[in-house]
């Protein structure tokens, strides 16, 4: 069994080092890299830093994000549980794993925009680097090189590195997990296995179980392609898995541990659970319209934010309906933003699987091609059935095998054509000829945005078709500089597109979506005024202001000195219906505010008997009414209105409540 493994693990190895040699990366050291692979890599960070930190100076608050980076940097006990407000009465209604680099941030720097987008950028920006590292380890270094190039280049990665949301944390994390999966499965080694298994559960901290949607993809490039036994390599994936799912379950197993009286409401829960919060609120709901209920895992029922009216499920879910669910990743607003490299993705992947049929199992490039397609086809339809809305900051992990898979492919096709063989050469003009209609069909999409866009890649693709056709004619030397000339500029056609989309980033019109979004996403497109109406109310972005209290409002400030010189010991300066009403004096002024309802309005905390005790132990003396409605908002207004005087002479709906006025009793324990 040993020599059979040494043997298969030389063969790999072998294998290996000629797909590389033939990649154009002889070797695995920098000395047998070519020569404009380190300026070519360099210049490609150089561009991707520049889309991400374009204007970063006039950033905006992310709407309820930045209130909690904002009290997470007030306290350790709130950074670890992620609490929106400075008391810690409840968490944000998500895992906080992605907020901990921006409070980290904002610890250093100050609490300031830019300070909360930079880790973005960082994370974006090692993004890159870690996907060049890992399709040159399993394709070469030209494949890497366009991967990188590719990714960077897609208009939901510039926009995605340039907001304060979850995914850009979880897109590293995930690259990281696939990069050590490759170098795991090349000679069956289990410390990279290992590795990956805690880059999955890391980032299970920034989007849970959507995390997991990878795992199949890692998990079938090392079953299939590890030179080891059947047993060892099961046994490995065990292990991994094992350790993975001990990652991502630590936060919510901290949580559970926690006694409810020394941490935070889970927000998004009617049981104050952080497996409610994960499993039901953030997973199961998120697929009602297969109509999978997520009502008896103790998520709330409603998840939009409070103050919004609920989208209407359809009545006749018909046909229409399961089209437009199942056919919105290649709908205008998000292939606009992802999808533009989609056909020639599609063809690499059944190129590359398709034609080294017959290669020993462990053939690395072979097994590459399943990661990746694999990859793309589970996050399609992940996304495709579950509700995505105008969240285009999603996509992120969407380009990363659509650029993988493209870097590898236009190296294989290169390869076919070289040969010049017909049964495999037509597939880099296929490759151009797909690519390019379907980028000028989406650009035509917006026809008042960038007209001229899909004429420059016509002209571009056809005039790469000529080159290569004129590469077939004449002397060995000119029909090489031909054929390299048609591949630069077939390939300059196929990234045109998706490059100047995502250069609107340098347009403060389009820099600042909120929803991680560059460009038009509606195809109604006719001004670029249209973003501020089409964003969705929960992206909103607080403008920049200095965060202590000089960018309230006149009234806001009245009421802000008025607390604090009657504060009384108290805890809670004052308590709010809504989080929404609350959200600026945490934002601007760090204020110990107490929020009700959570993001959604519908989280049962503070109850009435709560607020009560509360009151009547001295922690809370005011309250503001008004605000959207919130399920705990109602059920304490009509007491306080009952039994505490309104202040006077305060432009807010301001009440004052004394001990006196709740007889001392028991809360529910939370």
């Amino acid at each position: 069994m040993v020599s059979a493994t040494t043997a298969t693990t030389a063969s790999a190895r072998h294998t290996g080092n000629r797909l590389l040699a033939r990649s154009g990366t002889p070797g695995r050291g920098p000395a047998g890299r070519p020569g404009y692979a380190r300026p070519a890599r360099l210049a490609i960070l150089a561009v991707a830093a520049v889309l991400f930190t374009w204007d970063i100076q006039h950033s905006g608050y992310h709407a309820f994000y930045a209130e909690t980076v904002r009290s997470m940097t007030e306290s350790w006990k709130g950074f670890l549980f992620g609490s929106f407000d400075p008391g810690n009465s409840i968490t944000i209604d998500k895992v906080p794993g992605f907020l901990w680099p921006q409070a980290l941030s904002a610890r250093i720097f100050g609490f300031h925009p830019w300070a909360l987008t930079l880790p973005q950028v960082i994370e974006g920006v090692l993004s890159v680097a870690v996907l060049h590292r890992a399709v040159r380890r399993w394709a070469g270094e030209n494949a890497g090189l366009l991967a990188a190039g590719a990714f960077a280049l897609t208009p939901a990665v510039a926009g995605l590195f340039r907001t304060e949301v979850e995914d850009p944390a979880f897109t590293l994390l995930v690259v990281l997990a696939a990069d050590a999966t490759l170098r795991a499965a090349r000679e069956a080694r289990l410390r990279p296995l290992l590795a990956a298994g805690i880059w999955v559960g890391l980032s299970f901290q920034a989007k849970m179980l959507e995390a997991w949607a990878v795992l199949p993809a890692l998990g079938l490039l090392y079953a299939i392609s590890a030179p080891a036994v059947l047993r060892r390599r099961l046994a490995h994936l065990a292990v991994a898995g094992a350790v993975c799912v001990a990652v991502s379950a630590s936060w919510v197993l901290l949580v559970t541990l926690t006694p409810a009286k020394d941490r935070p409401y889970m927000d998004g829960t009617t049981n104050n659970s952080a497996v409610s919060q994960v499993v039901g609120y953030n997973f199961l709901s998120r697929f009602s319209s297969l109509g999978i209920s997520a009502k008896d895992t103790g998520s709330v029922s409603v998840l939009t934010m409070a103050g919004t009216v609920p989208a209407k499920a359809s009545s006749r879910p018909g046909p229409h309906a399961t089209a437009a669910r199942w056919g919105k990743m290649v709908g205008p607003s998000l292939a606009s933003q992802v999808g533009w490299l989609y056909p020639a993705a599609a063809l690499a992947v059944v190129c590359g699987l398709a034609w080294r049929r017959g290669r020993p199992r462990t053939d690395p490039l072979r097994a590459g091609f399943a990661l990746w397609g694999v990859w793309l086809a589970t996050y399609f339809l992940v996304l495709s059935a579950g509700a995505v809305g105008g969240h285009t900051y999603y996509m992120g992990v969407v380009a990363v095998p659509l650029a993988a898979l493209f870097g590898a492919g236009m190296v294989q096709f290169w390869h076919a054509w070289r040969r010049d063989g017909r049964a495999r050469a037509w597939a880099l003009p296929t490759a151009v000829v797909s690519t390019v209609a379907w980028s000028a069909g989406i650009s035509e999409l917006f026809p008042s945005f960038l007209p001229w866009l899909a004429p420059a890649a016509i002209t571009l693709g056809a005039g790469a078709l000529a080159l290569l056709a004129l590469s077939r004619t004449g002397g060995e030397a000119a029909r090489r500089r031909l054929a390299v000339l048609g591949l630069g500029v077939g390939i300059a056609a196929m990234l045109l597109p998706s490059a100047a989309w995502a250069s609107s980033v340098l347009n403060p019109a389009y820099g600042h979506s909120g929803m991680g979004s560059t460009g038009p996403v509606a195809t109604k497109h006719r001004a670029v005024h249209h973003r501020a109406s089409a964003a969705p109310a929960s992206s909103r972005r607080t403008a920049a202001k200095p965060p202590d209290g000089t960018s309230l409002s006149r009234n806001q400030r009245q009421l802000l000195a008025y607390t604090r010189a009657h504060q009384d010991g108290a805890t809670y300066l004052f308590a709010t219906t809504s989080w929404r009403v609350a959200s600026p004096y945490i934002l601007h002024a760090g204020a110990n505010v107490l929020p009700m309802g959570g993001f959604t309005g519908s989280a049962p905390t503070p109850t009435g008997a709560e607020f009560r005790h509360l009151v009547a132990t001295g922690r809370l003396r005011y309250l503001v009414l008004g605000g959207p409605a919130t399920a705990p908002g109602r059920s304490v207004a009509r007491w306080v209105r009952d039994h505490c005087p309104r202040v006077p002479h305060q432009p807010s709906q301001l009440y004052r409540c004394s001990p006196s006025s709740a007889a001392p009793r028991a809360p529910r324990g939370r």
